[in-house]
């Protein structure tokens, strides 16, 4: 089976609005042509990055370390310099907006980290509260709460599996019981994308898949697009809908997962190192 490159992506099915008016939904994230350099004296770190993201779907972003995956993530949200080419998330264009609008940008972004980010002393229904915050005022931010807040989070923490550990410290969690803690943290935002930073890679090859089958259940039932960056090989054939593979910045590989084989994929990984299989 042979790689089919810059395949068309997954597009959402959209609502019933007449034989004559339906139209494909345009992408959660729309990237062209974008290049990031940290400076004019170092290396180029993204070169040409095209890249759609559309709701209900899963992409995997394979790559080895140092081929632009996190920088890539980090232009979505302002915090890596788009030096040329354009980035929209939503209807936000990252490279011209204001600091108010990219605030607002990032509060409706999610992020799962390979480090849990949770706060170990507080508890676990805490921890989720705190993805409310950017919405929640000054009482709240203090501590206090609003009920509707508590009871989305409670059934944010059944949705992934774990609302009996509600009243536990999070540090008390096993490792993947924290990382579905920052799974519902992110839901808590009420997200537009999910991105989700190497989030497995803590985790051992068990818990890894129920995490990365939870996200795509969430991308799927929810309609929330997911971009998550791996490096194992199977994980990201058994738990995309698109793979993307990054190599010295640029896009190697793209095309819908049931179309690739591993073997085309290994070129992503060419002349490394780099383990693809588990």
């Amino acid at each position: 089976m042979s790689i089919i490159a810059k395949a068309t992506p997954i597009t959402a099915t959209p609502l019933p609005v007449g034989p004559s008016l339906a139209r494909p939904a345009p992408p959660r994230i729309h990237i062209r042509d974008l290049t990031v350099r940290y400076t004019p004296d170092t290396p180029v770190v993204l070169d040409g990055i095209d890249l759609d993201l559309h709701a209900g779907e899963t992409v995997a972003l394979l790559g080895s370390s140092g081929s632009g995956k996190s920088t890539l993530m980090k232009s979505l949200t302002g915090f890596a310099p788009i030096t040329s080419g354009t980035v929209h998330v939503g209807e936000v264009d990252v490279a011209r907006v204001r600091p108010r609008q990219l605030r607002a940008l990032r509060a409706e972004v999610g992020q799962v980290f390979q480090q849990f980010n949770l706060i170990g002393r507080l508890s676990v229904l805490t921890n989720v509260l705190a993805g409310s915050l950017h919405r929640a005022g000054p009482l709240n931010a203090l501590g206090t709460f609003r009920g509707a807040d508590r009871r989305r989070a409670l059934e944010l923490l059944d949705r992934v599996g774990i609302a009996h550990k509600a009243s536990d410290a999070a540090r008390t969690l096993s490792g993947g019981q924290q990382q579905r803690v920052a799974i519902a943290r992110a839901l808590m935002q009420d997200p537009t994308v999910i991105l989700a930073d190497e989030p497995v890679a803590s985790l051992d090859p068990r818990m890894s898949r129920v995490v990365l089958d939870l996200l795509r259940s969430i991308s799927r039932d929810e309609g929330i697009p997911v971009l998550v960056s791996l490096h194992v090989l199977p994980l990201a054939m058994d738990h995309s809908d698109r793979v993307v593979g990054l190599r010295d910045g640029r896009v190697v590989v793209e095309g819908r997962t049931a179309d690739l084989d591993a073997e085309g994929l290994a070129t992503v990984y060419e002349n490394d190192d780099e383990e693809v299989e588990d």
